[in-house]
């Protein structure tokens, strides 16, 4: 089970909105609120070091927490606005296959169906099915989406995707799928103009190996 935890902006010392009024109408029938999706410990440390350092440059940026198939949004000073499940690529893996970016989707073998880790800088750009994407690597074809309306029906991407659990999230050949509504009216208003930074975490790989400057906030820490 995918674990959430409405705490997660505390664990980003992120001020929370006031509820308001001290005694509050009585709602005749109370939404259910969207749940927060807890990071993994891996993606914690990511979140606290770009943070800390500014290693976003004045940009909003992203974490794509691969272990939990989630996505954390960030504006350019470090609050948090979003917490999305993702679907990833099928295949386990922080590398992408050399000459991956100038091949068919149908000529993919299923060990490239990765989704690489790093950090990226992503942009808007040329567009894909008449649409543009925002491009966290254009050499190796990884843009990050809503859903293609062309998926096959067999994917059920949409059910993967809301489904309690991170497993069955490994369906795209690399790309990294996001809802739609909040790639229109969150990711996108932030990444439009400048782009931003996109923190993708590894399957495998060590996490400093991927962020070495992760090994410099570990030694102040000490």
């Amino acid at each position: 089970m995918r674990p959430t935890l409405r705490a997660l902006a505390a664990l980003m010392m992120i001020t929370p909105v006031p509820a308001g009024a001290a005694h509050p109408p009585k709602p005749a029938k109370a939404a259910p609120a969207d749940p927060v999706i807890l990071p993994s410990d891996g993606a914690t440390r990511v979140m606290a070091w770009v943070a800390a350092s500014g290693d976003n440059r004045g940009l909003p940026w992203a974490v794509v927490d691969k272990a939990q198939a989630a996505m954390f949004l960030f504006d350019a000073k470090g609050k948090l606005l979003a917490s999305v499940p993702v679907l990833i690529g099928i295949a386990t893996g922080d590398e992408a296959s050399p000459g991956v970016g100038g091949k068919k989707l149908a000529d993919l073998g299923p060990a490239e169906k990765t989704t690489p880790a790093g950090r990226f800088l992503a942009r808007f750009g040329l567009p894909v099915a008449g649409q543009r994407v925002l491009w966290v690597d254009y050499a190796t074809s990884v843009a990050l989406h809503p859903i293609p309306s062309d998926a096959g029906a067999k994917e059920k991407r949409r059910e993967r995707m809301l489904s309690p659990t991170p497993e069955d999230n490994r369906i795209t050949f690399g790309c990294i799928n996001v809802p739609k509504t909040f790639y229109v009216r969150q990711l996108r208003p932030q990444f439009q103009k400048k782009g931003g930074y996109v923190y993708i975490l590894p399957d495998t790989k060590p996490l400093e190996q991927v962020f070495p400057r992760l090994r410099v906030q570990a030694v102040a820490a000490s």
